[in-house]
């Protein structure tokens, strides 16, 4: 098969497309030839040398795949060569072929295309365990995402609205903040004019910045609030006063989702599976794609992603769809 290796740290260019060994599907896994898969910042911070695999993962970047089964391993029950499926991954996505532990298996959505189902499992399972299972967002509550237009921002915007929640998000272009509006956001906040502080309480906060907002955060934080950080674009090390988080009662969580256990992350597919995919298949929540990608060109779509050029998922495609 041809994958994507990182020949060393560093920029887009260390990105090739070369052969590689196809996997083989180990006990409960099956093998998915990829269709399609898409770029996260994770995928970033793995090029530039910040973020390895966890031990055992594959070497290749890529979190998310959809594609059709080819091959299933010992144990695997519910799914059959020849179904197709997005799935959530720990690495590998940008590859012809990547082996995929059943429980992080997903049908493709009715009315979603193979190829735009790759921008579905990182995303929405990210969202969906941090601002519901772990935030217990609900009804009626206010809710702030930072990075509106990103592929986490487009979809948090969506799955709150559904909620009842009141949805604000920070953007960085009026064009990005207009976009939001339109998939359900309530207030944009654009981050080079505006302090998202200002605009008052919330009583969760969705967080890819990390250091850079931490007190900010804290002081946007509603009695009870919770703040969820899933990301350090804006540096890993922060202040944060005890005494104000006192104050609100408020709730710090930093997460990871690639790290998280085999039976962790098949809990949450699970529950995506049971409260999201109808959402979808009734077209209240839909991806997001900017653009979709020839794999091999993998490189120019890291160059977009970090100018922040894009509005939602960029897509990697094999050519096998």
């Amino acid at each position: 098969m041809q994958a994507i290796s990182i020949t060393g740290p560093g920029g887009p260019e260390v990105l090739t497309w070369t052969g590689a060994p196809d996997p083989v599907p180990g006990e409960g896994e099956v093998l998915l030839e990829v269709a399609a898969s898409a770029v996260n910042r994770a995928d970033v911070l793995q090029r530039m040398g910040f973020y390895d695999p966890p031990p055992g993962a594959s070497p290749y970047p890529g979190l998310e795949a959809s594609g059709r089964i080819t091959a299933v391993g010992p144990g695997v029950t519910g799914w059959r060569v020849g179904d197709e499926a997005c799935a959530l991954l720990t690495g590998g996505g940008y590859a012809e072929k990547v082996a995929v532990p059943q429980g992080q298996l997903l049908p493709i959505p009715t009315g979603v295309s193979l190829v735009e189902a790759a921008a579905l499992p990182e995303v929405v399972c990210t969202v969906w365990s941090n601002v519901f299972l772990d935030g217990r967002l609900s009804h009626g509550e206010r809710f702030l995402v930072h990075g509106g237009g990103s592929g986490v921002g487009t979809m948090a915007i969506q799955l709150a609205k559904a909620t009842g929640a009141y949805v604000a998000c920070t953007v960085g272009t009026p064009e990005k903040g207009k976009r939001c509006r339109e998939l359900g956001a309530d207030l944009t906040i654009d981050y080079r004019t505006e302090d998202f502080v200002a605009s008052g309480t919330y009583d969760v906060i969705l967080d890819n910045m990390g250091a850079k907002y931490l007190d900010r955060n804290v002081t946007a934080l509603a009695t009870g609030g919770r703040l969820m950080v899933i990301g350090m674009q804006g540096g890993t090390r922060g202040e944060l006063d005890l005494g104000k988080l006192l104050t609100r009662r408020g709730e710090v969580h930093a997460t990871s989702l690639r790290a998280r256990s085999l039976e962790d992350k098949a809990r949450i597919v699970s529950s995506v599976r049971e409260h999201v995919w109808p959402l979808i298949e009734a077209g209240a929540v839909r991806p997001v794609v900017d653009r979709v990608v020839p794999m091999s060109r993998a490189a120019e779509a890291h160059r977009v992603l970090e100018d922040s050029g894009h509005f939602g998922k960029i897509l990697l495609e094999t050519g096998e769809s």
